[in-house]
């Protein structure tokens, strides 16, 4: 059984606030902080009415002080920095031997930068972005892949296995966040295809749930196809990963690859696809939405 921590947990978005739910529900103590503070307000409600150890605190510093772990679950590179790094940032009011873990997507850069600051002040540090969407986080399912010291790895282990299904250490500090490039890399693929395959199918005048049994079992099944082909069909894009949020991963992608003298060709169409979708309106829709790019076949 795991041994009972004291955790910060840094932001409550729809990925962080079941997350941090899963460790109070674990038997840790989480304090929460976000930057809204209705949005905190109303994680502490929904888990103090179960008699759970939570508590809230007005900045991630305060958050921080005096805690075993401190988890981090932003936005991007910008957020990551003004709550870790930033006047009132975390790193400065952890203790020595203290644990940080990262579960936001951001830059192999800035992952390196906040493990070497830590190793300054003797603290652990783990970049560990996770894959799964929100329907992971909230049913503890999340697939974890994680950048930094083996001794950090172990430690941190047993306490993301209260929402991870697969946890996997990389490599050092960056691996993680370099992983899931690579991740977002092969989904970006994955989705064109599909894409174009569901509007074939509909050009041609398929039966489209037929198809989907034809070829679900075979070489072209994926998670996409499985789980986003009849949504996309039907024209149906509520729900899942935004494309802003994609959008934002590829440009870490193509980003890092630009650096290391590598090119994307593929993920580069993919995301000037995105672009387009985005600007008709489908910034906060699915990432299967890329299907809009396409018109609709005719009758």
């Amino acid at each position: 059984m795991t041994t009972a921590k004291r955790i910060a947990f840094l932001g409550l978005g729809v990925m962080g606030a079941p997350m941090a739910g899963h460790l109070a529900r674990r038997g840790h103590r989480v304090t929460a902080y976000n930057r809204s503070a209705d949005r905190a307000a109303t994680w502490l409600e929904k888990y103090s009415a179960e008699g759970l150890d939570v508590a809230t605190a007005p900045s991630p510093a305060e958050a921080a002080a005096g805690q075993d772990l401190v988890i981090t679950c932003v936005g991007n590179d910008n957020d990551l920095a003004e709550v870790v790094l930033g006047d009132g940032g975390a790193l400065v009011a952890m203790v020595p031997g203290a644990l940080f873990i990262d579960h936001t997507t951001v830059s192999p850069a800035i992952a390196r930068n906040i493990a070497n600051q830590a190793a300054e002040r003797r603290i652990e540090a783990l970049d560990s972005p996770v894959s799964g969407g929100q329907a992971g986080a909230e049913n503890g399912k999340l697939a974890i892949m994680c950048g930094g010291s083996v001794r950090a790895m172990d430690s941190a282990r047993p306490v993301m296995e209260a929402y991870g299904a697969r946890i996997v250490h990389i490599g050092e500090a960056g691996a993680g966040q370099a992983c899931k490039a690579v991740n977002q890399i092969c989904i970006a693929g994955v989705l064109a295809g599909l894409s174009e395959g569901v509007r074939f199918a509909q050009g041609a005048g398929l039966d489209m749930e037929r198809v989907l049994e034809a070829i679900s079992g075979g070489a072209a099944q994926s998670w996409q196809m499985e789980n986003r082909w009849k949504t996309m069909a039907a024209g149906e894009f509520d729900f899942g990963f935004a494309i802003d949020w994609m959008r934002k991963d590829l440009a870490i992608a193509l980003g890092e690859a630009k650096d290391r003298g590598m090119s994307l060709p593929v993920t580069a169409l993919v995301d000037q696809l995105y672009a387009r979708v985005q600007a008709a309106g489908g910034a906060r829709q699915d990432t299967s939405a890329l299907i809009r790019h396409l018109p609709e076949a005719c009758a």
